[in-house]
């Protein structure tokens, strides 16, 4: 029954995981709506249930298992025809794929002002997480999650949650509305009906008492106040969180293995700029939303306060983003050399700025960065993914950057100034690392005259030169049914504009494969060409297709039905 609705739903979704897709017995490559913009939903998912993710299990299998699939170098299968991801119920384009303003960076996921003021009443007690908290609902009737900044510790926490969440959600993800605030414990009171758990497992109703006890463990303000992080409820039905290996087995529409979407891949790459290293299926939400009479499921990346260089109640320790957990090899070398096997970690000195905590730029190496816990998606990530990821970290400039961590609301402006310079430095980093290390031609587009343009992204960020012998072009004449190519000719250009040969087709409806690689000693990786593919519609030409790193090994094809 799972592979048959698997079946369907791919029929339905028509998602190019694979080179080639099957209709009928025949083969066809691009269809008139390649590339698609949007994931579709189309199964009813109203009835996915709740569901508990043991987290001690879950972590002890990434840690010392390999959960999901081990085919090695598999490319994404959540990419359209051009090497994208479309927007779907997982993620938005935003950064990169088109403007965001200071103004929309600044707000982020925010669509209100906060919390209405007055009288805020406890409902719950917060259950998961380190930070102190409790749910309260305001005299409007919503929902807020709150934590407080831990003792002697002012705010670290919240400001760490303000300043990712505005950029985890410029990348894309879906995020928690989250407010700093302040509360005044006057302003609160219990609900009749909430209820606590003791540690003897008994449970009973909740009290001012047990309020007390949650803001003798926060920091407090001069005045008597707390400040606060607000977390808005999200919308929907919320059914528990999702893992990065595997599909939600009762959501029809969640088809694709979690290791192989590209932009839980790219946590790699956004993690290590951030320092996410708690990446866990405990720090995920999932939410079935209603639209429009149909229900889908959406998924929520809703807790990235691990970011940066404080953790819920104190600094980070010195190891994270360093090492996971637990390592085997480091630990037996520490052993027998009782304990004289140094890593840089361990005597790596950082900037006096508590607010911030163990977060730098300068020693910041990006493939080298580690969770806490190898998550499978991230683990799983090719050249081709972290690549993708490069490119939108890249796409925040140092005022973007800046506003955002702004946005953290330090009481010490020297915090924001450490924490805007690393993440400057690391974003460098990223970009120095991951845009050189394959072709990086991008932004591809071929005029009326058949001139084919480009960027070179490693160059336009300044991380290289223009390749010594400039680029080259070998052009094709492209069959869409058989996907049989037949050679025009070939180009060169020292720049990022390769004139086209003669006997470029012109008709509406054809298609032309163009292989464009670099030619440079220095970067060899370069040569390996980034094929594009063009269809000829209205008397111009749209860009369709894009190969820069096709599946290294077989993966299942994906099924389109127009």
């Amino acid at each position: 029954m799972r592979r048959q609705t698997l079946a369907l739903v791919m029929i339905a979704a028509g998602l190019a995981a694979a080179p080639w897709t099957i209709v009928g017995g025949a083969s066809q490559r691009f269809y008139k709506d390649d590339p698609i913009a949007r994931e579709p939903e189309t199964q009813d998912a109203s009835k996915v249930e709740a569901w508990d993710i043991n987290l001690s299990s879950d972590l002890l299998l990434n840690l010392f298992t390999k959960p999901g699939d081990l085919t090695p170098n598999v490319r994404a299968q959540n990419i359209n025809t051009i090497d994208e991801v479309p927007d779907s119920s997982w993620f938005t384009n935003r950064i990169y794929a088109k403007p965001v303003s200071i103004e929309e960076l600044k707000r982020g996921p925010n669509t209100i002002d906060g919390p209405a003021p007055g009288r805020w009443t406890v409902i719950r007690p917060k259950t998961a997480g380190a930070a102190p908290g409790f749910i309260v609902r305001d005299e409007k009737g919503d929902v807020w999650f709150l934590s407080f900044d831990g003792k002697d510790h002012p705010r670290a926490a919240t400001a760490a949650i303000a300043v990712a969440c505005r950029i985890f959600w410029a990348l894309g993800y879906y995020q928690v509305e989250s407010y700093i605030t302040s509360i005044d414990p006057k302003n609160l009171g219990v609900a009749e009906t909430a209820r606590i758990r003791t540690p003897s497992g008994r449970v009973r109703q909740m009290q001012m008492k047990d309020v007390r006890a949650v803001l003798k463990r926060s920091e407090r303000n001069s005045d008597g106040t707390y400040r606060v992080m607000a977390g808005r409820a999200l919308p929907g039905r919320v059914v528990g969180g999702f893992r990065f290996d595997g599909t939600r087995p009762d959501d029809p529409n969640d088809v694709v293995p979690h290791e192989h979407r590209r932009e839980l891949r790219a946590l790699q790459v956004f993690g290590g700029w951030t320092n996410l290293t708690d990446m866990k299926a405990g720090n995920t939400l999932d939410s079935v939303i209603t639209e429009g009479g149909r229900s889908f499921v959406r998924h929520y990346l809703q807790d990235v306060g691990s970011s940066f260089g404080t953790g819920a109640l104190e600094k980070k320790d010195p190891d994270d983003g360093y090492e996971h957990l637990y390592e085997g090899a480091p630990l037996v070398k520490r052993m027998f050399t009782l304990g004289f096997y140094i890593q840089p970690w361990q005597y790596m000195s950082y900037p006096k700025a508590p607010e911030v905590g163990r977060f730098e730029g300068d020693h910041f190496e990006p493939e080298e960065w580690k969770a806490r816990v190898p998550a499978a998606a991230v683990t799983d990530a090719r050249d081709d993914d972290t690549f993708w990821a490069a490119l939108r970290v890249m796409a925040f400039t140092d005022e973007m950057i800046r506003a955002a961590v702004h946005e953290g609301q330090f009481g010490d402006p020297n915090s924001e100034k450490v924490l805007g310079d690393a993440l400057i430095k690391r974003r460098d980093k990223i970009g120095q690392v991951y845009l050189t290390k394959i072709n990086p031609t991008h932004k591809f587009a071929l005029a009326g005259d058949g001139a084919l343009s480009f960027e070179n992204a490693a160059v336009r960020a300044g991380f290289a030169k223009p390749p010594a012998s400039g680029y080259k072009a070998a052009w094709s004449r492209f069959d869409n049914a058989t996907g049989q190519t037949t050679a025009i000719g070939e180009t060169a250009a020292p720049n990022e504009r390769i004139p086209a040969p003669s006997g470029l087709p012109s008709g509406d409806g054809t298609f032309v494969k163009i292989s464009v690689s670099g030619v440079d000693p220095g970067y060899p990786s370069w040569a390996r060409p980034v094929d594009v593919y063009f269809r000829r519609a209205g008397g111009g030409w749209r860009l369709v297709g894009l190969d820069r790193m096709p599946h290294m090994n077989p993966a299942p094809m994906s099924v389109k039905k127009r």
